[in-house]
Parts: structure tokens; sequence; C-alpha cells
């Protein structure tokens, strides 16, 4: 083997490797330690390790949005202990990945009820999370465009506004509470779109906006990131905007996947060896030629 294609497996291999420590780098070993908020009511918010988890406590039980990863699930018992003896009985799952569904099996274990779209299910039995440690346990009951939950004289919503993150988001939606859980549709400063997970950079905005016209909402509890409000996720809804438009016009210009990276790198923060690379810019060549 010559050295040039040596030194070429080697990078190769360093950027897999790199992009899997970036999206799992809290896999095994103890779990982080995990933070509940209280948001407003009898909602609170459990940060630390996977996506953020919401919590709805009722009179008759307890209604979740995502569990995280398997691991964490004994300390997301104890965060909800702290508030509430009523179990788990529902657990509304925002999308497919490891980090937000995780921890399905364990909930099951525990009679809760998962509940997914359609999409969400798929991406699960098709296995299509490329970096999974383990795969999650898909949802018995599915949606396709929007479902209810009604536990305590409370309602929580569900409501596939369209593809972004993935193909199969989830937004939830605390009408008495006036606040949503946005899942992955924002997440962190910059977005990851799983174009192998039926993600879209060109319907993203298109999807918030459908979110943020359809419900009166004061705050927003993101996939990851701290919880904020509603003129916070027009920004960054107006973000992925410059985003998709700096893509496209690089796109289009003819640059080759090498220079959109770096561009991306450079330009909006997403890191050289991050899932972005291989997830998202494969992706953005095909979708905004």
């Amino acid at each position: 083997m010559n050295r040039t294609l040596l030194l070429r497996l080697s990078v190769g291999i360093l950027f897999l490797s790199g992009g899997w420590l970036a999206y799992t780098q809290n896999q095994g070993g103890a779990p982080p330690q995990l933070k509940l908020n209280q948001i407003k009511g009898g909602l609170y918010e459990i940060e630390g390790d996977g996506g953020n988890v919401a919590v709805y406590v009722t009179g008759e039980g307890v209604i979740l949005v995502d569990d995280k990863f398997d691991r964490d699930h004994d300390a997301i018992m104890k965060e909800i202990k702290g508030v509430t003896d009523q179990p788990v009985k529902y657990v509304l799952s925002t999308h497919y990945h490891e980090d937000h569904s995780g921890g399905n099996a364990k909930m099951f274990a525990m009679n809760a009820e998962i509940i997914s779209t359609a999409n969400a299910r798929k991406n699960i039995v098709n296995h299509v999370q490329s970096n999974a440690g383990i795969f999650p346990t898909p949802a018995r009951v599915v949606f396709t465009d929007e479902t209810s939950v009604y536990l305590g004289g409370k309602e929580v919503r569900a409501h596939h506004f369209g593809r972004g993150h993935t193909n199969g988001d989830a937004v939830i939606y605390f009408p008495e509470l006036r606040t949503i859980h946005t899942g992955d549709l924002m997440a962190g400063n910059t977005p990851l779109i799983d174009y192998p997970g039926g993600g879209s950079l060109v319907e993203w905005t298109k999807t918030l906006d459908a979110a943020m016209n359809a419900w009166d909402f004061d705050t927003v509890i993101p996939g990851h990131g701290a919880v904020t409000n509603k003129a916070g996720l027009k920004k960054y809804r107006d973000d992925v905007e410059k985003l998709r438009n700096r893509a496209t016009e690089l796109v289009r210009q003819g640059k080759n996947r090498d220079e959109l990276a770096m561009a991306m790198q450079t330009e909006f923060g997403w890191q050289a060896n991050g899932l972005q690379m291989q997830w998202s810019i494969p992706g953005m060549l095909t979708e905004l030629r």
C-alpha cells in the first residue's frame, strides 16, 4: 500500500471516529449529572446528557416528552420522584434518535405508553441511525399529523408539521401553559440535518413557521440547550434560513464537498469531525442544487 493511500485511509478513519465521538462523547461510564428545572405550573424540564426531557405532572400520572439515553433512565426517575409520586403514563417522542428515545424500553417496562410519529417509528425499526449505541424500542402508538393525550384534566398535543431535523419530527404543545417542546427542530446554535433520516434544510424553516403560526405560546423547550421564548425560536429559524441561503449559493456556484464543509465550519461553527459532516453535507449538495 503506497503512502498516499495509507494517509487517505488514516484520515478517513479519524474523520469517522471524530464524528462518532462528537455525538456520543458521554457514552460509557457513569452518566452525567441531570438537573431538573421548573418551567411553570406542573411542567418541568430535565437537562443534561441526552435531549431535554419535559415532565408534566398531573393528578393521574406523568406525561414525558422524550426519555434520553437508556443509561439515563434511573437518573430521570430519581428527578421525577423528587416532585411527584405519580407514575409515568405516557412518553411523547419528538424523534427517533437514541439521545431522545433510547430510554423507551425501560419506560415500556414501567407500563408507560410511547407515542411517536409513524416516520419516527419506521426509522427506529429500519435502524437508520448509523451511530446508535443501541437501537431504541419503537413506539406502539403512532400518528401521522396530530394526536393529543388527556390525563388528569390536562391536554398535551403532538403535531408533525413537516420535515426538518428528520422526516418524523414532532412538536409538543402544552396549551394550558402556552409552552412548546421543539425536539431537535431547535437544538444548540446550528442545525443538524439528518438526511439519512429524511431531514431537509429546505423544509426546515417552513416547518418552524407552521408551528409558530399554529399555536399560542410564549415558552420554548428546545431539544438541546437553554429554555427560551418565541423570539428565541424565531431567531433560530432565521439563522437556519441564513445558513440555507449561504449553502445554496455555494452549491450553485459549483463548490465541492470540502469547500462547502469548510464554509460551514468557518461561517457557522460546524465541527470538522461532527455529524453535520457525515449526515448533512452530502445531502445539502443534492438538495440545494
